[in-house]
């Protein structure tokens, strides 16, 4: 009776010296524990994200040395992992270089190869034969890959198949990973054991969590075993008892649950990969910041936390007192620095100083616009107030942003847009909310972020425009922009297809928002159409320069900004059949 321990280490990109010695430790430990065959992820030496790493030969060189320590670990236990490949051992130039995902078996000190076909080895398992195939490959193409991954099954007649991926957490993907997986166990009418790295990886602009998650499928493609998510280790199943396990009960955490987990552990492992411990965050009074409060305090601990209130003479004093009442409910030191002075003192210096037309010996002086006015209020608090302070304390400086100002570019360059990272940048602000509300009730277990933030109306507080005691605030309407956003970015809707939609008078059920949203916010086409025309034209214009700058974000959906969502800085378009049908409406 066989034992497989199947194991999801946590991966460090790019450092395979690393990597190695914590599987070598797992085979160490597999082996004490008495299993067969342990099995590890795709791509487990070399890590999955490694940029331009791919293209050096003696990086690529390292991680086959690397390989040939762990098959050499094999002598007494069968091995499978995956390491990155080297063609021709390196001897040919580093452009021409095919390397990818390679599958290992290996066992009694030697690779196996049975068969030439990749992926698939007969082994002796405590004096049985049996017949094991290795499927692997960008998760996020694998119903692209079905069909062919069926047919190798089909081809290779398994009597165990693994699953070697990287695959990064979203609050659906186990879900969508038992649905996929079970179709294949299903095709081979035998066992399937999945798994996963844990850690976090990055696209530079992007930071991905794996969550592991490592599952046990029976033939019938029921999953009967799994590991815990984002913990690191191993665990041991008899192969001859995976039919006999009972299914595991379906996933019933809730979507807010699985992201506050995901978005703490990423945090968590980004910060100690910076080294960093020390944190500033400005607080404005409003949810984004007071979310970014409470979690980097749950992580850190409230004595590193420094919370920083700037207020102008456009800030409220409710919205004062609500910062001062969540650093007090946190226990995070906490700062008051006033920056109406300096602001008026940028505003006179620059329209007291003349501009000089040197060749012909004139001069003018600027005049600030209100909304210059602004800005020049959000760049003192981060690239002046912030920037210094977290240098003063050894530490960094947040980025509070969420998904539906980033969207838009409703933020400041070397303002409100700036910070080391925008761990929230990947949550719409419905989420912000539910996040607020999760955090009180099961991480505190008390009311930290006070309800009065979460009842608040969103604010950023730079005219009188936005007065909040007068119940004005943001130009964006979040229960039904959100929506609107997240159909641009999550489900590539483009004007056109909005347009359509609302013409037929569905475009609340397409894109998802409350019921009778769009007749409450816009009287006519008219103003609809001036609306999503707004919108669209910063999204695809200004908004994309502005992504391009900010910080890395948390990936926390199936497109976040940065690696999943490449973008160009082309020119806002709108369609001819958007423009006909603009037309008919506006006609009507």
């Amino acid at each position: 009776m066989p034992k497989i321990a199947y194991a999801q280490p946590e991966i460090t990109a790019g450092n395979p010296d690393l990597n190695t010695k914590k599987i070598l430790e797992m085979i160490a430990g597999a082996k004490k524990s008495g299993a067969d065959l342990i099995v590890f992820p795709e791509m487990s030496v070399s890590g999955y994200l490694i940029g331009n790493a791919r293209n050096q030969v003696s990086f690529l060189r390292e991680c086959e040395e690397c390989g040939k320590d762990i098959i050499a670990a094999s002598d007494g236990i069968a091995v499978i992992f995956g390491n990155i490949e080297l063609k021709e051992s390196g001897k040919i130039p580093a452009e021409n270089l095919q390397n990818s995902g390679n599958v290992c078996i290996a066992q009694n000190g030697k690779l196996i190869e049975s068969e030439k076909i990749d992926g698939f080895a007969e082994i002796n398992l405590a004096g049985k034969n049996y017949r094991i195939s290795c499927i692997s490959g960008e998760e996020k193409r694998l119903d692209d890959y079905l069909p062919s991954i069926e047919g190798f099954i089909r081809k290779t007649k398994p009597d165990l198949i693994f699953g070697m991926f990287n695959s990064s957490f979203t609050p659906d993907k186990i879900s969508r990973r038992d649905e996929f997986f079970s179709k294949i166990a299903k095709t081979g009418n035998c066992p399937m054991i999945y798994s996963n790295v844990t850690g976090i990886q990055n696209g530079g602009k992007t930071i991905f969590t794996f969550d592991g998650s490592a599952t046990v499928y029976n033939s019938k493609g029921e999953p009967v075993k799994r590991s815990p998510a984002f913990r690191e280790g191993f665990e041991i199943v008899e192969f001859d008892e995976i039919e006999k396990l009972p299914p595991i009960k379906i996933d019933e955490e809730s979507e807010v649950a699985k992201i506050y987990r995901a978005l703490k552990y990423g945090v968590e492992k980004f910060m100690n990969q910076i080294g960093m411990k020390k944190v500033v965050i400005g607080i404005s009074g409003g949810i984004d910041s007071a979310v970014a409060s409470a979690l980097y305090t749950k992580i850190l601990g409230a004595e590193n936390i420094l919370l920083v209130n700037m207020p102008s003479v456009f800030n409220s004093s409710t919205t004062k007192g609500l910062s001062e009442k969540l650093a007090k409910n946190l226990g995070c030191k906490y700062m008051i620095v006033p920056i109406q002075e300096s602001v008026d003192f940028t505003v006179k210096q620059l329209e007291s100083t003349p501009v000089n037309f040197l060749a012909e010996n004139s001069k003018e002086n600027l005049k600030l616009s209100g909304f210059v006015k602004e800005n020049i209020q959000a760049r003192d608090r981060s690239s002046r107030i912030l920037a210094a302070l977290a240098a003063a304390t050894g530490g960094v400086f947040t980025c509070n942003a969420n998904k539906a100002e980033t969207t838009i570019g409703y933020a400041t360059m070397y303002g409100d847009a700036a910070g080391f990272l925008a761990a929230t940048a990947d949550l719409w602000k419905f989420q912000m909310y539910e996040l607020a509300e999760y955090m009180n009730k099961e991480i505190y277990g008390r009311e930290v972020i006070p309800q009065g933030i979460i009842d608040i109306v969103p604010s950023a507080e730079l005219s009188n425009a936005q007065n909040v005691d007068e119940g004005k605030g943001d130009p964006v309407k979040y229960p039904y922009h959100d929506y609107l956003f997240r159909a641009f970015v999550e489900k590539n809707l483009t004007p056109e297809e909005i347009l359509q939609f609302y013409s037929e008078g569905k475009l609340e059920e397409k894109i998802g928002c409350a019921p009778g949203l769009v007749k409450k916010y816009f009287a006519n086409a008219g103003e609809f159409i001036e609306d999503l025309e707004r919108w669209w034209k910063l999204f695809t214009g200004s908004a994309v320069a502005k992504r391009i700058q900010t910080p890395p974000v948390i990936a926390l959906s199936k497109r976040p900004f940065g690696n999943e969502l490449p973008e160009s800085q082309n020119s806002p378009h709108f369609t001819r059949t958007y423009q006909n049908l603009k037309n008919e409406l506006l006609k009507k």
